[in-house]
């Protein structure tokens, strides 16, 4: 496997092709008057940067340094008594900065916020583990997916790559099939590097997906008949057996509503 070189650009062009389905952008609406979110932005106060709604939930801006500050507010004082999601996005090739979220839930409200900020690449957000044990291993995961650093975690270490892990596997820049030390990291660990020559690297492309591989590819409702040659244009729609709840050769599924 050749070393990989990172693609600065990865960003900055159009990936995708017509394969893939391109989401429309979710409408943002305004927070309306006397409703309970209204309340929450007032609650907030000059910390919210940005807020509307999206999807029947309340998103709101903030500062990276006053992530600390809002959440607690938004516990204490406004009910969301639980951190239900923690993560990050990359976008460092475009503006050179990661997204990170807190999901937040209101279990009495029945209501839901979403906390956003904007954090320079080689910052550091601070830790919401005195206010959610649950933000342990989401800090962690961040920490170790991204290499987002939290200051303040009472044990920041790497939670899904081992302890001596190079690089970080959901930064858009890290190939999909592992690099070169991905590709050696078993081999040296378990031998030793004076085995390479003998073993070779890891084979990592057996799960790459190939669309004229007719035996393995499958995209449903453009399936290709087993072993046939494919031509680039042919679409054809199968034929999925029935379940007791959905009908999966029908455009639209029953509601739960229609099924009670």
């Amino acid at each position: 496997m050749r070393k990989y070189v990172p693609k600065d650009n990865v960003q900055k062009k159009a990936y995708y092709t017509d394969r893939f389905h391109v989401v429309p952008r979710v409408p943002r609406e305004k927070v309306e008057e006397g409703s309970h979110f209204a309340q929450v932005v007032k609650t907030v106060g000059a910390d919210a940067q940005e807020s509307y709604i999206e999807i029947g939930q309340l998103v709101l801006h903030i500062k990276p340094e006053d992530n600390f500050k809002v959440i607690k507010i938004l516990k204490e004082q406004c009910g969301y008594t639980q951190c239900s999601e923690q993560s990050a996005v990359d976008y460092l090739a475009k503006d050179n900065e990661f997204e990170l979220f807190w999901q937040l839930l209101n279990v009495n409200e029945a209501k839901r916020v979403r906390v956003v900020c904007r954090l320079k690449k080689g910052l550091a957000i601070e830790s919401i583990v005195p206010l959610f044990n649950s933000a342990n291993f989401a800090e962690r995961e961040m920490f170790d997916m991204f290499g987002i650093k939290v200051n303040n975690h009472p044990f920041l270490k790497r939670i899904l790559m081992p302890d001596d892990w190079e690089g970080h596997p959901l930064l858009k820049t890290y190939p999909l099939h592992g690099d070169e030390f991905a590709s050696w990291y078993e081999v040296d660990k378990i031998f030793g590097k004076e085995y390479r020559d003998i073993i070779g690297p890891e084979n990592r492309d057996p799960a790459k997906i190939d669309i004229e591989d007719t035996k393995r590819f499958s995209r449903v409702g453009y399936e290709v008949p087993f072993g046939a040659e494919y031509n680039g244009d042919q679409e054809k729609e199968i034929e999925y057996s029935e379940t007791l709840l959905v009908n999966y050769n029908k455009k639209t599924s029953k509601t739960l509503d229609e099924r009670r």
